[in-house]
This record gives C-alpha cells, sequence and structure tokens, in this order.
C-alpha cells in the first residue's frame, strides 16, 4: 500500500508546485530540521524528533483538512520547504506558515511565491479571515517575509506561547 493524502490540492505558481508532503521528501526535512537552521522552528533537535516533527506535518493535513504544503520547484522537482495553512489546537489564532529546508533555495523568492499561493488558499479556498505567522524574536528573514507579503504586526494579539512571546504578523485577507 502506498501511503498519500489523496485529498490534498495541488497549487502551481509560476516556478512551484505546492502539495501535500511525501515520505521521498523527508530527508530534506531531516537534514533543515536537525541542523542550526531549523532553530527558530523548535529546533535543531535529533532524528528521532524530527522524524516525529515530520509526522506533525503530516497530520495536520488528516486532522484539520488543511495544512503544509511542500514546495518544490516544478521544473526539476527539487523539494525546498513548507508552507501553508496551520491549525494546532493550541493555537490562538489560525496561522500562515513557512520554512525554506535547503540554504541554496534562501534568496530566490521562493518562499514569498509560495507563502502568497499558500495564503490564497486559505482565504479565497478555506474560508479564512484572517490569518497571523508567528515569528520568533530574531528570525529577521520571516520578519521581512511577513512585511514583503503585506503582513503587519499585531501587538495585540493573543500569543501561542505567553511564557516565550513573538512577532505575530497579521495578514490582511487577500479582498483588503
Amino acid at each position: 500500500m502506498t501511503a498519500y493524502l489523496a485529498d490534498t490540492p495541488v497549487l502551481t505558481t509560476e516556478r512551484l508546485t505546492l502539495r501535500a508532503p511525501k515520505l521521498e521528501d523527508y530527508p530534506v526535512w531531516e537534514a533543515f530540521f536537525t541542523s542550526d537552521r531549523a532553530q527558530f522552528v523548535g529546533g535543531p533537535v535529533d532524528a528521532a524528533q524530527a522524524w516525529r516533527s515530520y509526522g506533525h506535518l503530516v497530520g495536520m493535513w488528516a486532522l484539520k483538512g488543511c495544512g503544509s504544503f511542500v514546495f518544490e520547484r516544478t521544473e526539476d522537482g527539487v523539494v525546498l520547504g513548507s508552507t501553508g495553512p496551520w491549525v494546532p489546537n493550541y493555537y490562538p489564532e489560525k496561522e500562515i506558515g513557512w520554512t525554506v529546508w535547503r540554504p541554496e533555495a534562501e534568496g530566490h523568492g521562493y518562499a514569498f511565491e509560495a507563502a502568497s499561493a499558500a495564503r490564497d488558499y486559505a482565504f479565497q479556498t478555506l474560508g479564512w479571515d484572517t490569518a497571523v505567522s508567528y515569528i520568533d524574536h530574531g528570525n529577521d528573514r520571516s520578519v521581512a517575509l511577513a512585511k514583503r507579503l503585506g503582513a503587519f504586526e499585531d501587538e495585540n494579539a493573543v500569543q501561542p506561547h505567553p511564557e516565550k512571546p513573538c512577532h505575530v504578523y497579521r495578514h490582511p485577507a487577500r479582498s483588503a
């Protein structure tokens, strides 16, 4: 039996394909999540925790009907990262999150292109009327991306982990 998320939509942009996570993506995730590059998303962790975290990424689709898409370059299928609507039970609001798994994928606008498509999906298809991005202090690249996406810092938003405050960037609805 081949495991897959049959009902997960596929989104396309000019350069990218956004799709369900697959087992074949895991080595790239593990390399990212066990490295210092994952410092702003709970890493670095050991291989066992990276596997459990990947299960969380995949499981969000099954449990909530939405989740992070894996984004890859359409021209060659190289997996670059993940982005999408993120709704853990313990978050006070729905989030648009992103991670760039490969260092060589940074600085090419891939995360912007993918996050824009994922946010449009959340607003247009899922019917979200608001979304935030929770960004650790010191994660300047993600702050810059949130601003490029048109999000603004919402200092009145409820923190997901009050003991560890973060930036909360609110995304305007597409129609705004």
